[in-house]
């Protein structure tokens, strides 16, 4: 309930002179933080405060720096509730009027999803960020601000596990994240990327999105390695193939690798080993909820992926095997392990054909994707895959190098390109 000493001044400065009116209002608003911060009347003497200056009696040129103050001085505040009760009145009685308080009322809403997060309630703070308005005539909102608001709307969608709103605002971020300046906001738009993709099972995307973060020199070593532990917990549950065989190569010849404690088993799969329960059951434990959903089949993300790699690990042992013999080996039964390996072989992911008639599994690691051509998607020998996989790095140096020159001299470059 707003206190009578409050109710009394507020009337009294509503009839004061223009000129006398600015000071009066700073003055109140100080005493009725110092009267009030240890009292339940604080919330209902803001809001009456802030209500008093967006009333007519006080004209908009006293009113906007009037609120501004009234902003900083309530953000400042340590309970969260209040601020979330003071500012959600103060928002709507800005609403109809909120053309000529732009400035103040994003300022608010700034705030606001402040102490949503402080409180942990982040789906409420994107609402609120979602609110403040970005395309306006009555002033200008850079790309830097649009995407810095964008990628916080992402980042607390997923802080509640929503990926599907989180990536309704990162596609926004896209379209301006060329013309950001703050590396802040480039860092954070990568983590979100990384994080999306993670959630949606894309892992491999996520893992390349992870190493590209843990390279920037920005940001902190324990962060960097804690973005290259989650690359390799990524590879790990992508989809055996070669695809996933690149990306594994590019891991494992990374110096940093040894120092996260993912790099046994990154070693054991880039090297073709078959994973034992133990170790796999080690390394579930150090997964998220989402990395651990059921597929379609039952199973997890991690056991088929693991099982996908154990039959590589099996087509490296022997040139041919028995249906019967490989469903032990895999830790399944003949007709799961059967089927395992006729889908990757018919995706391409594994080299070789089954004899249903003898119940045999033939392997060849010399020939391509269709069992009987030649071609890029059998990685071949360990040799030949760390050759391939320098030879793609040295690749993506040159590039970037080439990349850097045109930046920094575009004439040079285009004289020699031209040349």
């Amino acid at each position: 309930m707003v206190s009578e000493q409050v109710t009394d001044a507020l009337l009294a400065l509503e009839d004061a002179q223009a000129s006398k009116k600015a000071q009066g209002y700073n003055e109140l608003l100080d005493k009725i933080l110092a009267s009030s911060s240890a009292s339940d009347d604080l919330p209902a003497n803001l809001i009456a405060y802030v209500q008093s200056i967006l009333g007519d009696s006080v004209g908009i040129v006293t009113s906007r720096p009037l609120l501004a103050s009234f902003v900083g001085k309530l953000a400042s505040l340590p309970d969260a509730d209040i601020k979330i009760q003071v500012g959600t009145n103060a928002i709507d009685a800005l609403a109809p009027k909120v053309v000529s308080y732009e400035d103040q009322d994003s300022q608010i809403k700034l705030m606001l999803a402040d102490s949503y997060e402080q409180n942990e309630d982040f789906t409420s703070s994107a609402k609120v960020l979602q609110q403040i308005t970005l395309d306006s005539s009555q002033r200008h909102v850079s790309d830097d601000d649009k995407a810095k608001i964008w990628t916080r709307i992402t980042r607390c969608y997923l802080e509640e596990d929503d990926p599907t709103n989180a990536l309704s605002y990162l596609n926004r971020v896209k379209n301006v994240i060329y013309n950001v300046q703050d590396q802040t906001t480039k860092l954070q738009f990568q983590l979100s990327q990384a994080r999306i993709s993670d959630s949606q099972r894309n892992f491999l995307d996520a893992s390349n999105s992870y190493l590209n973060l843990s390279l920037e020199p920005v940001i902190d070593e324990e962060e960097r390695l804690q973005a290259l532990s989650a690359a390799i917990i990524c590879v790990v549950l992508a989809p055996a193939g070669p695809k996933r065989a690149r990306q594994l190569a590019r891991l494992y010849k990374d110096d940093r690798t040894p120092q996260v404690n993912e790099f046994a088993i990154l070693e054991k799969i880039f090297l073709d080993r078959v994973l034992s329960p133990e170790e796999v059951k080690a390394f579930a434990e150090k997964l998220q909820p989402h990395q651990m959903a059921k597929t379609a089949d039952g199973s997890t993300v991690l056991d088929k992926a693991v099982l996908e790699h154990n039959l590589l690990g099996v087509s490296r042992l022997y040139s041919n095997i028995h249906i019967d013999n490989l469903g032990p080996m895999l830790g399944v039964d003949s007709d799961r392990a059967e089927a395992y390996a006729a889908q990757m072989i018919e995706q391409g992911r594994l080299s070789g054909y089954i004899d249903q008639i003898d119940g045999l599994i033939h392997f060849s690691n010399d020939s391509g994707a269709d069992g009987a051509k030649g071609g890029a998607a059998n990685l071949g020998t360990r040799e030949l895959r760390m050759w391939d996989a320098n030879v793609q790095a040295l690749c993506e140096e040159v590039e970037r190098v080439a990349t850097m020159i045109q930046t920094a001299h575009p004439d040079f470059y285009a004289l020699h390109m031209g040349a």
